[in-house]
């Protein structure tokens, strides 16, 4: 059967995410019969096939070119995504399905500084100092790994893109083995700039204490993003059966435990390998190449689901490039502690960065899910055409902007409940000063403001320049916040030890 350009009929084209294998030739022509004995009057070439970019939403749903109804269809597909929007939510409401989250990933970030300042007095936090360096970027893979999955998870339930049960697990599993073979390549590329700093540092470095290291930090990272993975997972098919908007609740639960998960997991760990050394040194060479070797089985895995395959090769620039600005973080944090006058940052750290990243991350997912709603992949609002400014994030009434503002006024409540939190555990004489107070919201807020201002500029560039910004966008925030919160914070101690301030001890 021959069907011509005034046949009425549908030509049923194959979806680009049909689970059988496609058997077409490179290209379709007027001759050419398809397996179902029609033929179709037009010629397809392979791109028309596979369309795929960066900047196509997780699930696409598009039709092929090449019927004569297709001019139909995307009539169709056009009303449709007029209609398709995230669910309108009051500021009240906002705020509400924020606070819940961002008070816990608080709390989780506070017991991660109070458990790292029992850590460092361990044996072997003592020996190989490079396990300071190794901290933020190993703490970072929530932003690097997490809070990314979270947010493009997020984006494909408000676009309407997990619908289909099949579709949806396979979009899951496929991203969690992405996010294993991510892990063990970013726990061993840590662990090799943990070596590189310590041995440039300190002009020395002991193979057995680099074998430590690689193991531990690729055995860590495996282990807690599985674990954290599912919990994702988990939270994200929740906000949906709830009605919550999961922009506004992955993102901060996706680091609810993550910081306290991944340190006792290192610390753990890292003193049963250091165990080892003397009786058994190879323990921590097996422990490494096993983990290696499983990456083919994940990227096998990751490889069957179009979106995964193309950030499995092009997916790796903003993460490997995020845990190289936590180490230098890292490194601020380890010269800093090593200062006796100041060694009392240590507990603060984690909290300062983790909030500050959990805050910017909600943003980006939003403006994220926005895009992927409302423009087509290099196109941006008229409004963000012009040059950037801060009043563009903040100044105005729309979505973004309101949780712009209630994200920036979330900070100065919530770190002094943190603050209160570590003053009630820790215990001591005296409460914590007001100089102290002052400094350290201060360096919060201007953490806090940087990154929203950066994350609005950063997400509309990369959608512009036809990159996924819930890919790309969250790893550079969250390490950025890592670099700039431990930068502000050992300024503001350093400032406390001229004053004589005892919160530095």
């Amino acid at each position: 059967m021959v069907l011509n350009p005034s046949d009425d009929q549908l030509v049923q084209t194959p979806s680009p995410l049909a689970t059988g294998p496609l058997h077409f030739s490179s290209q379709v022509s007027d001759s050419q019969h398809l397996p179902n004995g029609i033929a179709v009057q037009t010629t397809l070439s392979f791109d028309e096939l596979c369309p795929y970019t960066e900047a196509h939403p997780l699930l696409p749903n598009e039709h092929f070119a090449g019927s004569k109804s297709i001019e139909e269809l995307n009539e169709r597909d056009q009303e449709d995504s007029d209609v398709t929007d995230v669910p309108s939510e009051s500021v009240y409401g906002m705020v509400l399905q924020i606070l819940v989250p961002f008070l816990l990933a608080g709390l989780g970030t506070v017991s991660a500084g109070i458990l790292l300042d029992v850590f460092q007095h361990w044996k072997v936090f003592q020996e190989v100092r490079e396990l300071l360096i190794l901290v933020p970027a190993l703490l970072g893979l929530k932003g690097n790994l997490e809070m990314t999955l979270a947010s493009r998870l997020s984006t494909a339930v408000n676009a309407g893109k997990m619908e289909s049960t099949k579709e949806k697990w396979n979009l899951i599993i496929a991203n969690l083995a992405l996010k294993q073979t991510q892990a063990t390549v970013l726990g061993l590329l840590a662990s090799l700039t943990a070596v590189g700093l310590g041995w440039v540092l300190e002009g020395k470095m002991l193979l057995s204490h680099a074998a430590l290291l690689c193991s531990g930090s690729v055995s860590t990272a495996f282990i807690a993003s599985l674990l954290q993975g599912v919990i994702m997972v988990g939270v994200i098919i929740g906000s949906k059966r709830l009605g919550l908007n999961p922009d506004n609740v992955a993102t901060p639960m996706a680091a609810s435990f993550g910081d306290l998960i991944t340190l006792a997991i290192l610390a753990g760990l890292s003193h049963g390998l250091y165990e080892c050394i003397e009786l058994y040194p190879y323990v921590s060479y097996l422990v490494c190449v096993f983990i290696l070797c499983l990456i083919p089985l994940w990227v096998a895995i990751s490889s069957r689901h179009p979106s995964c395959r193309i950030l499995l090769y092009s997916g790796w620039e903003p993460i490997i490039t995020a845990m190289a600005i936590s180490s230098v973080g890292g490194l601020i944090l380890d010269k800093t502690v090593s200062d006796p006058n100041m060694a009392g940052i240590i507990v603060f750290t984690p909290v300062i960065n983790g909030i500050g990243g959990n805050l910017v991350a909600i943003q980006s997912s939003r403006i994220a899910t926005n895009l992927h709603i409302h423009c087509s992949p290099g196109q941006v609002p008229e409004d963000r055409k012009s040059c950037y400014s801060p009043c563009r994030t903040f100044c105005g009434s729309g979505a973004n902007h309101r949780s712009a503002q209630v994200l920036l006024l979330l900070v100065v409540p919530g770190q002094l409940i943190f603050l209160y939190t570590i003053h009630l555990i820790k215990g001591g004489p005296t409460s914590p000063t007001p100089i102290f107070i002052t400094l350290f919201l201060l360096a919060a807020l201007i953490q806090v403001f940087f990154l929203l201002c950066i994350a609005d500029w950063m997400v509309h560039c990369l959608w512009v320049r036809g990159k996924d910004p819930d890919s790309y966008s969250i790893p550079y925030l969250t390490a950025l916040g890592d670099l700039i919160g431990t930068a502000l914070l050992a300024l503001a101690f350093f400032l406390l030890w001229l004053v004589g301030d005892p919160a530095t001890t």
